[in-house]
């Protein structure tokens, strides 16, 4: 399994102004120069280099912080094979070079006892270096929802991005974005479990304010019970809270089926975007799903998941 993205857009596939992500971030890059540059100011930025691999460290904010130990040696074999077909991307950094995308692959390129690996090397600062490293990560969907969220957390927080700014850098919607960050508020066992994959998003949203979430959390997990089955646990739990008495999101305004409102919910986590299923009368052969977006930026993601492209 390799984990590859094209930096450079199929000439004449693309109407304009979609197809930016990474490409409209890191501008156009160079041919592949074969000598290794010289650390600081006579680095060539925007061409694809020969980089020691004892000269690149990790950046410490990098989003992704858990990497699957099966996915990340099945990847090393690979590159022992191949190679690395598509280069990292670092900036000069304490007289070496710190990563800003492609810290797996640098990973796998260790284990795969690799002492050279293909760069692209840019001068980027702080907050361009973590804006690089969510966008690729969401992307190839490497974060899992509590990683995603802690990383739109440090933009707005540090860096004083707004969530409509936030949307429109990842293609995602501002309600995916605002629904991500509220599952920081859970415990540190429940976000741990959502990490782990132990429990999913639609679960973790579930909990939120529950009563001894913990507790529940632990249910939900030994249990094995659904997204639908925790919230009606949640709800019984808080019966007597008049804030209990109001709507779930299961049960719509027009009297939707619950389990039709889940599910466009969970596609609606998966995607940032808002989506209606019409399920249509009981035994018609056929329903309509509509994914609704904003954005030409959202548009391009939409088609890259269904097509299975990368930018």
């Amino acid at each position: 399994m390799t984990e590859e993205i094209s930096e450079k857009p199929k000439a004449g596939k693309r109407p304009h102004g979609l197809g930016r992500g990474l490409s409209a971030l890191l501008g156009d890059v160079t041919r592949e120069e074969p000598i290794a540059p010289a650390v600081g100011a006579g680095a060539q930025l925007k061409a694809i280099q020969s980089i020691e691999i004892a000269l690149i460290h990790p950046h410490p904010e990098q989003p992704r912080r858990h990497f699957d130990e099966g996915a990340l040696q099945e990847l090393a074999e690979s590159i022992g094979k191949r190679g690395v077909i598509q280069p990292i991307i670092v900036r000069p950094h304490g007289g070496g070079f710190q990563i800003v995308a492609g810290e797996r692959r640098w990973r796998a390129a260790q284990r795969a006892q690799l002492h050279r690996i293909p760069a692209i090397v840019r001068d980027f600062d702080e907050a361009e270096t973590l804006e690089i490293a969510l966008v690729e990560n969401i992307q190839r969907e490497d974060l899992n929802p509590i990683e995603e969220a802690e990383a739109y957390r440090k933009l707005i927080g540090q860096f004083h991005h707004s969530q409509d700014a936030l949307a429109r850098l990842v293609g995602k919607s501002r309600s995916h974005i605002a629904n991500l960050m509220r599952l920081l508020d859970l415990p540190d066992t429940v976000q741990q479990a959502v990490t782990e994959n132990r429990l999913s998003m639609g679960h973790a949203r579930a909990l939120i304010g529950a009563p001894d979430c913990e507790s529940m959390a632990r249910t939900v997990e030994h249990k094995g019970l659904s997204v639908r089955d925790t919230e009606a646990l949640v709800r019984r739990a808080r019966k007597g809270d008049p804030a209990s008495e109001a709507p779930s999101r299961t049960t719509s305004a027009g009297g939707k089926d619950a389990d039709i409102a889940a599910l466009e919910q969970h596609l609606a986590d998966i995607l940032g975007l808002k989506v209606d299923i019409d399920h249509g009368e009981d035994g018609a052969a056929a329903g309509v799903l509509t994914l609704r977006y904003s954005t030409l930026d959202q548009l391009d993601m939409l088609c890259q998941r269904l097509t299975g492209e990368r930018i």
